[in-house]
């Protein structure tokens, strides 16, 4: 049995928000993603807000969000690719619950985003090298509050799920 909150972390494209549904419907579970929570409050999109307020006014909403998301009690919850940026939602995600790593390649990545235009921090002259410019970043925090790491992309979605709560049923012994 898979003991509260489960949180997925990683990269934009890693397949946060898919799996995390399919896990939530297998575990009975709401499933929340804290970026389609951001717009919900805020009725525009995250590409409004990173024109309007930059990408310190999104993570300040962000991190708001993700406080209170962690609060609920037996969710899944999908963050945003830079939730863990923040000290403050990586210490209340390692703290409110089970948190898993989503990781992918950035060739992986950049094949899943490439043609994707929502995503603010991909508009560059070189997406993919931005995707591998993130990853060295974000990887070490990703690790960091992670009690296990999941690879996406070389099973199915029905497999990453039946994996990752045969993981966390450990996780909580």
């Amino acid at each position: 049995m898979v003991r509260g909150n489960v949180f997925l972390v990683g990269p934009m494209g890693a397949g946060k928000s898919t799996v995390g549904r399919q896990l939530a419907k297998a575990l009975g579970r709401d499933f929340y993603d804290s970026d389609k929570e951001i717009e919900k409050r805020t009725g525009v999109s995250i590409s409004w807000i990173f024109e309007r307020e930059g990408e310190a006014g999104f993570r300040e909403r962000e991190k708001k969000v993700i406080d209170d998301l962690t609060k609920l009690k037996n969710i899944v919850l999908a963050t945003g690719g830079g939730a863990i940026l923040s000290d403050d939602s990586r210490r209340l995600l390692r703290t409110r619950g089970n948190v898993v790593y989503l990781s992918a390649s950035a060739e992986q990545l950049f094949r899943r985003m490439a043609k994707d235009s929502s995503r603010p921090l991909l508009q560059t002259d070189d997406p993919k090298q931005q995707i591998i410019n993130l990853l060295e970043q974000r990887a070490p925090l990703y690790q960091s509050v992670a009690d296990i790491e999941l690879r996406t992309g070389e099973q199915s979605i029905s497999h990453a799920v039946a994996e990752m709560i045969k993981q966390l049923e450990t996780v909580g012994q």
